[in-house]
């Protein structure tokens, strides 16, 4: 499992001192993208480094963000080095007034991209993943910025974590209409995208942050993330998806009934199958469960390959593989 990482810096400066980096930005870049309060230099683009400039009325806040990957071509190559040529990257574009040293890790994302087979495949599993509806300690809702895409995201009530599901294709199909691409460009992009199910965890807050790494310095803190981010990654994807293959309500419920020798367990298993499309949420239908045990419960589905969610019946498949498979392949 390939899994790219995405950081986010922070800097907060006094006036004076903010103003005159965003003067020296503007000499040295001859264009900054203007939106509202913020410039956007993009001169560290093609090394995956983009610096962006918020003047806002009560805090002039600096932010970088480094695409890992890019930066270090896709390889994968250990923190040490990725560290190492970052603080290079950002003291030669500070002029060495400032390193990675005065900056705080404000978030991180972390990118996996599963081929489920087909363009068909993506769709399937977003509508079936849908009703999954509310998991405890996040709640599902819309973004602005996948509004014409295939998608799905979770946001996390109070932890500062962000999930999104989302067609990889179709967010290519927008982003070549923006930039208006050459036709060869966009077959291209058609055909190593087709397929395609991208997952993102985005740690949005320090607290987040905080929450697997107990280092304070930023370089420590990185280095940590970057040596975890399978872990990290696998632990909040499972938070949000249940393990197992995805079926029918009739066929779900006669692998249990063929698999399952307690009886008590076999009754708790059918009706958590029918409650997840009543309350229109995993998390509301096992709370209406009552069942002090639930991760018994759960565990339990893991253990035969079935998901608790199932396949609505207006949607026109009978079954789909456990996706947990195309996160490793």
């Amino acid at each position: 499992m390939y899994i790219n990482q995405i950081y986010e810096l922070s800097m907060v400066l006094d006036n004076v001192k903010f103003h005159k980096l965003l003067n020296h930005a503007h000499k040295k870049a001859d264009h900054l993208e203007e939106k509202d309060d913020e410039y956007v230099d993009q001169l560290m683009a093609d090394n995956g480094i983009t610096v962006t400039y918020r003047d806002s009325q009560y805090k002039k806040r600096i932010k970088v963000v480094i695409n890992a990957g890019r930066m270090m071509d896709y390889d994968k190559t250990g923190p040490d080095k990725f560290l190492h040529r970052l603080d290079k990257r950002l003291g030669e574009y500070f002029n060495h007034k400032y390193n990675m040293d005065d900056f705080c890790l404000s978030g991180a994302v972390f990118i996996t991209d599963m081929n489920v087979g087909s363009r068909e495949g993506v769709p399937a599993y977003l509508r079936v993943l849908q009703r999954v509806g509310k998991v405890k300690g996040f709640k599902p809702v819309d973004h602005n910025c996948f509004e014409d895409i295939d998608s799905l995201c979770w946001e996390g009530i109070s932890n500062g974590i962000t999930f999104f599901l989302y067609d990889l294709e179709g967010m290519c199909r927008g982003q070549f209409e923006q930039k208006k691409s050459s036709d060869k460009q966009y077959r291209k992009i058609v055909k190593e995208t087709e397929g395609i199910l991208r997952t993102e965890v985005r740690l949005t807050k320090p607290k987040a942050i905080r929450a697997y790494t107990d280092r304070t310095d930023i370089k420590e803190q990185i280095a940590d993330l970057m040596k975890n981010r399978n872990d990290i990654f696998l632990e909040i994807f499972a938070k949000i998806v249940p393990f197992g293959n995805f079926y029918k309500k009739d066929k779900a419920a006669e692998i249990i009934c063929g698999e399952i020798g307690d009886g008590r367990l076999r009754r708790r298993m059918l009706r958590l199958v029918v409650l997840i499309p009543e309350k229109r949420s995993l998390y509301s239908a096992q709370k209406a469960m009552e069942c002090r045990n639930i991760e018994k419960i759960m565990k339990a589905f893991g253990e035969i390959n079935v998901s608790p969610i199932t396949i609505s019946k207006r949607q026109d498949v009978k079954q789909l593989g456990n996706i947990y498979e195309y996160l490793f392949k």
